[in-house]
């Protein structure tokens, strides 16, 4: 429920953002002047298949994503960034390369950079356009929280 709740309202807040300039598959925006300091949180819609990134509670990101397809879905739920690796890949589907790794889980759940045709397509992680996945890797800590919903 918590995780349903925060993507509402990232939604909601990020609405304005998405108006003024709609974002098609692999497109983003990242905010001018965002705040260096703070916590960071990543928000993922998986409905909307919008990633939404805040920094000590502001919003300075929001990308389009790819998440799990029907048979392989993301898990919904809140979970700590485990993992951060520059280049991985994949041990479960063919050696496959994993820019900007941030695992999420022990069963290979992960945000990183790949292919956004704008729909759920992924095995289950949530992949997202690379300058924004390499954006989002410089300013992550292990430990900082990724909301699923």
């Amino acid at each position: 429920m918590a995780a349903s709740a925060a993507v509402a309202a990232a939604r909601d807040h990020a609405e304005p953002v998405i108006a003024a300039k709609p974002l098609k598959p692999g497109g983003f925006w990242w905010a001018a002047g965002a705040p260096t300091d703070g916590n960071v949180e990543v928000v993922i819609s998986l409905e909307d298949q919008h990633a939404y990134v805040y920094r000590a509670g502001e919003l300075i990101g929001v990308s389009t994503i790819s998440s799990g397809k029907p048979g392989k879905d993301t898990p919904p739920g809140i979970f700590p960034i485990l993992e951060k690796k520059r280049m991985h890949h994949s041990r479960k589907y063919d050696n496959a390369p994993m820019p900007f790794m941030q695992r999420l889980d022990q069963y290979g759940i992960a945000l990183h950079a790949g292919a956004n045709p704008g729909r759920p397509a992924s095995h289950g992680c949530v992949r997202l356009p690379s300058a924004f996945a390499a954006k989002l890797f410089a300013m992550t800590q292990v430990g900082d929280r990724v909301v699923i919903g």
